[in-house]
């Protein structure tokens, strides 16, 4: 099992905006393409008070591959995106990372 983490860096005020949007839609339409969450977080002490995390559980790159393409070209996808963006974009920046777990690691 491989995770990527993904960073949203929300415009000022905007996350609020973007948690709605995964709880009424990302979710359904991750559920259907097969795409696993992990978890997510929002930060409550420190640095990047505007910033979603989140984790995704794949079982390799190349079902991350083709699963995420699928969704990114689901038409639900870009009505829900759209639809939440009409006053203008969410995020300003988005990293990504795949983590492996370590040996020790309680997730696997």
């Amino acid at each position: 099992m491989i995770y990527e983490q993904r960073i949203y860096s929300c415009i000022p005020g905007k996350l609020p905006a973007l948690l709605k949007r995964f709880e009424d839609h990302t979710l359904g339409i991750w559920q259907k393409h097969g795409i696993k969450p992990a978890g997510f977080w929002t930060v409550l002490v420190g640095d990047g008070n505007n910033d979603l995390h989140y984790m995704l559980a794949w079982e390799s790159l190349a079902e991350r591959e083709q699963k995420w393409a699928t969704f990114q070209a689901d038409p639900a996808w870009h009505k829900a995106r759209d639809e939440s963006e009409k006053a203008g974009p969410l995020i300003a920046n988005i990293k990504s990372a795949f983590l492996r777990p370590t040996a020790f690691s309680t997730v696997k």
